[in-house]
């Protein structure tokens, strides 16, 4: 049945310019909302009724003033402007197959080709046009695997990986996987030089961690844990020591609430494999992991001593190109994850002003990570008596983690609350945990 277009609709031309699809990738809506007037002559009442938000709350975020976050309302403004799902790095709506898209369809043709377009279109049709790689789908509909091909495949890994700025893996593990599943089958299907798929199967153990990071996310263990593994091979295949290690760091990190002695034993190989012309975030990255897996099994020497090393490593940066998937981990990073080892080793004199300090510029559109992060603040506040403040961060964190399609950060804050719970004369205690029942 033929779906109509909402009066807001974007029209395929203005939805395929550069500066609209930058906001779009980055959800900047109030962004968008602007161009989107600019070059479509769509009014921002008009883009208010369409997308089921307030007239004033569309031309706050059009002055640059706020943010949206939630599953729920950027759902509503793909529909009502009629953005396909993949430019936003959801499934794709459901519209979308009733009515003809932006992208075209390519000539029939013959043998690997066509198989290669089958097998990419639907799943990556729509975030190559959000995040400026039409050229890549063109490059593999073709057929050429050339050596750019890897740091093409990189390139769009680095992009995606943005999505999980503002999404939970709940949202982006099918768009992950389908990443990583196309790569696997071009690797197993193409013709190539051995430096070629050597250079690709880096690529492929870089999309396996991605995905089983997202599947971690959204609480599905096994398959983050095939992933991990599956990524730790591939890895070692490639010989990248650095990814290798990665790899068993997101395995540690995994392990750490069953049995924190294997996980701080994965840790130690993970950082065993750390050579010194490894990129600095990548060495600053396995050895935090590393003092949150010490700190969680209670040893606070060997806690502190590998967030040392991961500070050593920030220092010896020397402005050289850092690869995507580490280039996040900054001093900031590193201020959190001492917050956190600190608070694991139950010492919130020390956690407590470190973590204050970097949340409280900590951007509220990141919200499942500050959501997260703050579960620790929380928890430090009650060890340390302060059961105000540890009820108004557990508000917030709840607040932010509405609609955020990750489990982590209600899983975190669960006992917290637990404990909260006994101090029901508390009137903050009180508002939390109806906020808790009722969110």
């Amino acid at each position: 049945m033929h779906v109509p277009h909402p009066q807001a609709a974007i029209p395929p031309a203005v939805l395929q310019r550069d500066d609209v699809r930058d906001a779009i990738a980055r959800h900047d809506f109030g962004r968008l909302f602007v161009l989107v007037r600019k070059w479509a002559g769509i009014s921002y009442s008009r883009i208010a009724e369409s997308c089921s938000i307030k007239p004033e709350r569309v031309g706050t975020l059009a002055r640059g003033q706020g943010s949206i976050t939630t599953f729920e309302k950027i759902a509503a403004i793909a529909d009502g402007m009629r953005i396909p799902g993949g430019m936003l790095g959801l499934a794709p709506r459901p519209w979308e197959n009733s009515e003809a898209l932006i992208y075209g369809n390519a000539n029939p043709g013959g043998g690997d080709s066509v198989l290669r377009r089958d097998f990419l279109r639907v799943s990556l049709a729509g975030a190559t046009v959000a995040l400026g790689l039409g050229e890549t789908l063109e490059h593999l509909i073709r057929g050429r695997v050339g050596s750019d091909l890897p740091a093409i495949l990189r390139n769009r890994a680095a992009r995606l990986r943005r999505l999980d700025d503002v999404l939970g893996g709940g949202d982006t593990f099918k768009l992950y996987l389908s990443e990583y599943e196309n790569t696997k089958a071009l690797i197993k299907s193409a013709s190539k030089t051995t430096a070629i798929e050597k250079d690709l199967l880096s690529v492929l153990a870089e999309q396996a961690q991605q995905a089983g990071w997202a599947a971690f996310d959204m609480g599905d263990h096994v398959a983050a844990k095939k992933l991990y593994s599956d990524s730790h091979g591939i890895a070692l295949e490639a010989g990248s020591d650095s990814l290798t290690g990665n790899a068993l760091a997101f395995l540690a990190y995994q392990e750490l609430p069953i049995s924190p002695l294997i996980a701080v034993k994965t840790a130690e190989q993970s950082c065993a494999l750390i050579r010194a012309q490894a990129p600095s975030s990548a060495r600053a990255l396995l050895h935090e992991r590393r003092a949150l897996a010490h700190a969680v099994a209670g040893n606070a020497a060997a806690a502190d001593a590998a967030l040392d090393a991961a500070r050593q490593a920030l220092s010896d940066d020397d402005g050289s190109l850092q690869p995507d998937w580490s280039r996040w981990v900054d001093h900031k990073e590193l201020d959190i994850m001492t917050g956190r080892c600190w608070t694991e080793l139950r010492r919130p004199l020390r956690a407590v002003p470190v973590l204050e300090a970097v949340l409280g510029g900590f951007d509220d559109a990141h919200a499942r990570d500050k959501a997260l992060y703050s579960c620790w603040l929380a928890d430090s506040y009650l060890m340390a008596g302060e059961i105000e403040a540890a009820a108004a961060t557990a508000s917030q964190v709840l607040t932010l983690s509405e609609g955020v399609a990750s489990v982590r950060p209600r899983q975190r804050l669960q006992p917290i609350l637990e404990q909260l719970e006994l101090q029901p004369g508390v009137p903050e205690v009180r508002q939390v945990l109806e906020q808790a029942r009722t969110s």
